[in-house]
């Protein structure tokens, strides 16, 4: 990025990264520091478009290079679509990260399987479909995939039994993939965060803020960019040992004691 690389991130300079679900939230914090490290970003968005053009138009203001690209993740001739564009755009992909999913709130005496399929398409099926197309184009050169896990992978939460069962099989396949593409140059993790603010978290959950804010030992809610700054990190020679991992981004949440 001409002028405009943060010097406290790894230096991505040329490189091409292509964030799911990058139209909002995390994802949009984690395409934006891909563009602060240097990296040209590919935002993919479903029905977001306005807020997809967006997130271009800050990354390009501040010098960057952005596009915007929309797909139905739930499809898998859709994700192989998505990467084969992605690749198109600048002639490579070195990074793949997949930030889409949904994370309905629903109790499980009155789950359907269809409420469990439609989670796992969105948060699970979606990743397998982009890593296995993403690993496609990379096989040549190498590359790095990060799935957006959850600490609820690890540690579940009432009414998302389907959402926590999605991102702990998610990070299993990960360290499956991992396996499995090393010999290619392809290292594969994930990044489980912990709360993330965002715009009426606290208006819409004041008690769990507020319990979250009084147990959480670093003293505050998580950031897009806390996300996107381990992200950037995972991607950079800065960890080219590091494949298989979980990499937990939570404010120290998880050293908290259950009982």
């Amino acid at each position: 990025m001409a002028g405009a690389r943060d010097p406290l991130l790894p230096d991505l300079t040329g490189e091409v990264v292509l964030v799911t679900g990058a139209s909002g939230g995390i994802g949009a914090g984690i395409a934006s520091q891909f563009a602060w490290a240097g990296a040209h970003v590919v935002v993919h968005h479903h029905t977001g478009a306005d807020a997809a053009r967006a997130v271009v138009d800050e990354i390009t203001e501040m010098g960057g290079s952005s596009v915007a690209l929309q797909a139905d993740l739930t499809s898998e001739s859709a994700c192989h679509d998505l990467v084969r564009r992605a690749f198109a755009w600048r002639g490579r992909l070195d990074n793949l990260v997949t930030s889409a999913g949904i994370q309905p709130v629903q109790d499980l005496a009155t789950m359907t399987a269809e409420d469990w399929r439609r989670v796992h398409e969105a948060n699970l099926t979606s990743a397998f479909s982009c890593t296995q197309a993403a690993a496609e184009v990379m096989a040549a050169h190498g590359g790095s995939i990060t799935h957006i896990a959850s600490i609820e992978g690890r540690q579940p939460a009432p009414g998302h039994a389907h959402y926590s069962a999605a991102k702990a099989a998610l990070i299993m396949f990960a360290r499956s993939a991992a396996v499995e593409y090393g010999p290619l140059g392809i290292r594969v993790n994930t990044v489980s965060p912990g709360l993330i603010e965002r715009p009426g978290l606290a208006e819409d959950w004041p008690d769990g803020v507020r319990r979250w804010t009084g147990a959480v030992p670093l003293g505050r809610l998580g950031r897009p960019d806390d996300i996107g700054s381990a992200c950037v990190f995972l991607a950079s020679a800065a960890a080219a040992w590091i494949t298989g991992n979980d990499l937990v981004v939570d404010g120290g949440m998880s050293a908290r004691p259950t009982w």
